[in-house]
């Protein structure tokens, strides 16, 4: 049995997820990319990793990806509400971490833009769910570098052996594991609350 105090999440690709991939493949089909290249493509620029860090806001990195693909300000408009339109908050997910409370401390870990906690507060309802909520734009960290998992343990005022962190990235799971945190790569929401759940000897 792990002696865990905190559970921390990830967000994209583990609590919010594309779950319908059909309008960012359709805003991409003009350039020649599906939905996980138009992905790469935003998030994977030099705009989206000064966004990632807090280097520049949401609407400037908009601005910078509307530059790149020559798009007026109503196609930058539709192309930015078709890149999100897929995104699903995982309720289930969600509603297992406000289950862990307040036995195990709830932690969130995002590499995120500045926009992040706003769209987590209204239109993906979550942030409630953590007693602590770390996102790279705010502090000018991000994963898988040591320091942005260190300043979440210490927020949670726990040990690396006392947490559990959940991740779709292995890079950011070994990350985590490098530093003594027990490490999950998310693969299904079933499965992953099931490995929570024996770890915590929950319903033992």
């Amino acid at each position: 049995m792990v002696n865990t105090k905190a559970v921390i999440f990830d967000m994209g690709g583990v609590l919010l997820r594309t779950e319908d991939p059909a309008p960012r493949t359709e805003a991409g089909k003009p350039y020649n990319m599906d939905a996980r290249q138009l992905a790469e493509f935003v998030f994977g620029s030099e705009a989206g990793l000064k966004a990632t860090l807090g280097q520049i806001n949401d609407e400037d990195l908009y601005l910078d990806v509307g530059k790149q693909l020559k798009l007026s300000g109503n196609e930058l408009e539709r192309f930015v509400t078709l890149f999100w339109q897929g995104d699903r908050l995982d309720e289930e997910l969600a509603n297992f971490v406000r289950s862990l409370r307040p036995e195990y401390k709830t932690g969130l870990l995002s590499n995120a833009w500045s926009g992040a906690r706003k769209a987590l507060t209204d239109l993906y309802p979550c942030i409630d769910a953590f007693d602590v909520s770390i996102i790279s734009a705010e502090v000018g960290l991000m994963k898988p570098f040591p320091e942005i998992y260190q300043l979440t343990l210490q927020k949670l005022d726990v040990k690396p052996d006392e947490a559990i962190f959940v991740d779709d990235m292995p890079v950011n799971v070994e990350a985590a594991r490098e530093l003594g945190i027990h490490g999950i790569q998310f693969t299904t929401t079933r499965e992953v609350i099931e490995q929570i759940e024996e770890m915590l000897q929950i319903g033992k």
